[in-house]
C-alpha cells in the first residue's frame, strides 16, 4: 500500500504576526501606562521596613507581610506623618516600573493604621512639634467675646454638626454661621480642612474658625494627626477652637488650637452665653439696683423735711424710667428665644441650601433632616 502526501504549498501555511518590539525604555513606558490605568489610586496596606530618608528629599521604604514586600518610593514633603519600621500603615499611590526595570510603588499619601500604629506616629509627631513651640501656652489666643460671626469647618451630615447648631441656637440667637462642608475622617480630610481654613482666613469675614467631628475610633479621629493639618491651625489668623471626638480623645489637631473643646457640643457652649443666665444676671442686677437706690431714698428722706417731697416724687420717677428700660431690655432678651417662635409653627432651617445637600430643620418638638430636591425664588417679596 502506498501513502500519499500532498505537497502543501508554503502560502497555505499560517504564518503567526510579528510580536511587538520594544526598547528598554519603551516597554517601561508602556508597562508604566498599563499599570496606571489598571491601579490607579490603589491603596496598599502593610508594615515598614527598611526606612531610609536619602538626601533629606526622598523617602524610601518597605511594605510587606507575611510573605511578599513591595518597594515603595515617595517625596519627604508629600510624608506628613512620622514612620518607624515596624509601623502598620495604609499607603495610597501607583504602581511602576523603574527605569533600571525594578518594580516599585510610588506614594501620593500615608496614613497610620490600628492603634499602636496610630499612637506611635501621634508621639513621634507631637514631641517633633512641642520642640518646635508650636503647642507653646503663649500663643493660645482667647475667643472674642459676643460672637456674631462664626467659621465652621465640619461634615453638615454628622451628629456631631447635628448637636453643635442645636445648643448653639437653645443658648443663644443672632449668630450668623458659614459653613465649610468637608469630609473629617479618610486620606482626603486633611487636605479638605486645610482648604476650609485658608478660604476663611483670606476672608477674613469670621471672628471663630470652629472644627468639629463627633466621636469615633483612633483611626477614623487620625487625620487630625496630620501634620501640614496641625500646622495651618497653628498658623491660622483667626482663632480656632476645635471640638474633636470624646472628652478622653486628644489628637494634635487640640494642641495646636487656641481653644480645645471636649466635644462638638461643648464647643457650642464655649463659644455661647446662656440666655437663662443672663436673663437671671440682668433681674438680679435690677433688684440690687432698686434696693440700692430706695435705701439711699430713705435715708435721704430722713434728713428732710415735708417741703422736699416733691424731690422724693422725682426720684422715684427716675428709678421708674430706668426700672422700665431694664425692664424693656428684659422683654427683648425673652423675644429672641427661638424656642417661643417655634411654638408658633415656625422651624428653623441650617445647614448648606442647595439642590441635593441636607439640611437640618427644627421645629418646636422634632429635628429633621431632609434633602434639598429644589430651590425657587419667591415671588411679590419686597426687599
Amino acid at each position: 500500500m502506498t501513502t500519499v502526501i500532498k505537497n502543501v504549498a508554503k502560502a497555505d501555511i499560517p504564518i503567526p504576526g510579528e510580536a511587538p518590539r520594544f526598547t528598554p525604555s519603551t516597554l517601561i513606558a508602556a508597562m508604566n501606562q498599563t499599570l496606571e490605568y489598571a491601579y490607579e489610586g490603589v491603596l496598599l496596606v502593610g508594615e515598614v521596613a527598611s526606612y531610609k530618608v536619602n538626601q533629606g528629599k526622598w523617602v524610601f521604604f518597605d511594605l510587606k507581610d507575611e510573605d511578599s514586600s513591595v518597594s515603595c518610593f515617595m517625596s519627604v514633603y508629600q510624608l506628613r506623618v512620622p514612620l518607624e519600621d515596624g509601623m502598620k500603615i495604609v499607603v495610597r499611590g501607583v504602581p511602576k516600573v523603574t527605569k533600571w526595570g525594578k518594580f516599585s510603588f510610588t506614594v501620593s499619601a500615608v496614613k497610620p493604621v490600628g492603634d499602636g500604629s496610630i499612637k506611635k506616629a501621634f508621639e513621634l509627631l507631637k514631641k517633633k512639634l512641642e520642640a518646635e513651640g508650636l503647642f507653646s501656652p503663649e500663643k493660645k489666643r482667647e475667643l472674642p467675646k459676643d460672637i456674631t460671626k462664626l467659621g465652621v469647618i465640619s461634615s453638615t451630615g454628622a451628629a456631631g454638626y447635628a448637636d453643635f447648631v442645636k445648643i448653639l441656637n437653645a443658648r443663644w440667637g443672632g449668630i450668623h454661621v458659614q459653613v465649610a462642608h468637608t469630609q473629617v475622617q479618610g486620606m482626603d480630610a486633611p487636605d479638605q480642612i486645610i482648604r476650609a481654613l485658608k478660604y476663611f482666613n483670606e476672608r477674613s469675614e469670621v471672628q471663630v474658625i470652629a472644627i468639629l467631628r463627633g466621636g469615633g475610633s483612633a483611626d477614623d479621629l487620625s487625620c487630625f494627626n496630620d501634620e501640614e493639618l496641625v500646622r495651618a491651625i497653628a498658623a491660622s489668623k483667626i482663632p480656632v477652637i476645635t471640638g474633636i471626638g470624646h472628652e478622653i480623645d486628644e489628637s494634635l489637631a487640640d494642641l495646636a488650637a487656641d481653644v480645645r473643646a471636649s466635644t462638638p457640643s461643648n464647643a457650642a457652649e464655649m463659644l455661647t452665653p446662656d440666655r437663662e443666665s443672663v436673663r437671671y444676671v440682668v433681674e438680679s442686677s435690677i433688684s440690687r439696683a432698686e434696693s440700692i437706690i430706695i435705701g439711699k431714698i430713705n435715708t435721704a428722706l430722713e434728713k428732710i423735711d415735708e417741703p422736699f417731697s416733691n424731690i422724693r416724687r422725682l426720684i422715684k420717677q427716675k428709678i421708674d424710667y430706668y426700672g422700665n428700660i431694664l425692664f424693656q431690655k428684659a422683654k427683648i432678651l425673652e423675644a429672641l428665644n427661638p424656642e417661643k417662635v417655634l411654638k408658633q409653627g415656625y422651624a428653623i432651617l441650617s445647614g448648606k441650601v442647595s439642590p441635593g445637600s441636607v439640611v437640618n430643620i427644627t421645629t418646636f418638638d422634632k429635628e429633621i433632616m431632609a434633602e434639598v430636591k429644589e430651590i425657587h425664588e419667591r415671588k411679590n417679596v419686597t426687599k
